[in-house]
């Protein structure tokens, strides 16, 4: 019987780099733009330092993710803590729907990654390191 070409560790891989490219592209942008890269024109110096500050942790748990997907099964506590990390901030987004109201779609977006698809992803993951343990 001839093997899959993607093995369900390879579809966990490559689903982690496609959700890794947002807050690797993002943190960049944010870092480089400030606040003008969602379209504000004018703000203070200390929501510039606070914009590009986050953005540059965005960026870096954006390549965290991308550090994971080599021998991912192995990867369970960075996998998690990552995880965490993203789903905190998620509620965060949350915290501001309720609070403010609703953003942007690629911010809504943001929010299901966060508080959706990032705990099915630790299920999955936990299911291929147990599975390849």
């Amino acid at each position: 019987m001839a093997k899959p070409i993607f093995t369900e560790k390879a579809i966990l891989q490559t689903i982690v780099g496609f959700a890794a490219f947002t807050p690797v592209v993002t943190g960049l942008a944010g870092l480089l733009n400030g606040p003008s890269f969602l379209g504000v024109e004018a703000w203070p110096v200390d929501l510039d330092s606070h914009f590009r500050f986050y953005s540059g942790i965005f960026l870096a748990i954006g390549i965290a993710w991308y550090c994971c997907i080599p021998d991912i099964e192995r990867k369970t506590q960075r996998f998690r803590l990552l995880a965490a990390l993203t789903f905190c901030g998620g509620l965060g987004r949350l915290l501001s729907l309720i609070m403010v109201g609703a953003p942007s779609v690629g911010h809504l977006l943001g929010l299901g990654m966060e508080l959706a698809s990032v705990p099915l992803l630790v299920l999955w993951q936990a299911r291929i390191a147990r599975t390849l343990a």
